[in-house]
């Protein structure tokens, strides 16, 4: 199984496999994982124990945990970036997508994705300057 270095970046890559193309499975909810805990509403959780601009740990380890096949790694051909992912809201209930969070920090992971062509939503996050654009020009990444 693929070994993922960018927590963010996997996560986007869970965002589009997970809940856009349910090809990744079981769906993960944070709000199962607490009521299995005892706990009814992430949000109120998140703001009593002052998690709100953080990713719950629960969230953490399972999606650190989660293994994803090469298989499917294969079939991200374009990947979101959006505050309001799913992704985000089981990770941080309450997060408001006002800081960089979720930014991606390294595109070392690029080699998982053999058939990634696009990301989108990247003028629109401010985070362009992040992204090398000669490393993703290289392997045939467009930015929009």
């Amino acid at each position: 199984m693929a070994a993922f270095r960018d927590f963010n970046l996997k996560l986007l890559v869970i965002e589009k496999l997970m809940y856009e193309d349910e090809t990744l499975t079981p769906v993960f909810r944070i709000a199962d994982c607490l009521k299995a805990k005892g706990i009814d509403d992430p949000q109120d959780y998140a703001y009593a124990n002052d998690l709100a601009h953080t990713v719950l740990a629960e969230a953490r380890a399972h999606f650190e945990a989660l293994d994803i096949s090469p298989d499917l790694l294969a079939t991200v051909e374009t990947l979101d970036l959006d505050g309001g992912l799913q992704v985000y809201q089981e990770c941080s209930p309450v997060w408001d997508g006002e800081d960089d969070l979720y930014d991606v920090e390294s595109l070392d992971d690029l080699d998982l994705l053999p058939n990634l062509r696009l990301i989108n939503g990247v003028e629109d996050c401010g985070i362009g300057a992040s992204f090398d654009t000669e490393v993703l020009a290289a392997r045939g990444i467009s930015l929009a």
